[in-house]
C-alpha cells in the first residue's frame, strides 16, 4: 500500500511540474514585462522604447545550456503583441496599450 502511495504522489508531482509549473512561470514573466513597460513609461506611442532599453532585447548568458532557466519573458512578451496588448512602431519601438490587459487580468 506505501508503494503506491508514494506512485500516485510522484505522479502528482510529475503532473504538476509538467503542467501547473509553466503555466505559472508564464502569467508571472507576463506580469514582469507589463511591469517593464510600464516602468520604462513605455505606455503610448510618443514613449514607445526598443527592446533593448526595454532590457529585454538580451537573452542570458550561461556556461552551460542545460543549467540555464529557460526566460519566460520573450515568450510573453510575443504572446502581448499577439493579442495587441504590445504594438510595434514602424521604426521597430514597441508600447504598452493598458486597454487590452483585460484578456491578462493584470
Amino acid at each position: 500500500m506505501g508503494n503506491i502511495l508514494l506512485i500516485l504522489v510522484l505522479v502528482v508531482l510529475f503532473i504538476l511540474a509538467l503542467f501547473i509549473l509553466p503555466q505559472w512561470r508564464m502569467r508571472r514573466a507576463i506580469r514582469q514585462v507589463v511591469e517593464t513597460f510600464r516602468k520604462n513609461d513605455a505606455t503610448q506611442p510618443s514613449t514607445a522604447k526598443t527592446l533593448e532599453q526595454l532590457g529585454l532585447g538580451q537573452q542570458r548568458a550561461g556556461s552551460f545550456a542545460l543549467f540555464r532557466r529557460k526566460d519566460y519573458k520573450i515568450f510573453a512578451l510575443d504572446i502581448l503583441i499577439r493579442a495587441q496588448a504590445v504594438q510595434q512602431l514602424e521604426d521597430g519601438r514597441l508600447y504598452l496599450l493598458e486597454e487590452k490587459l483585460w484578456r491578462f487580468r493584470l
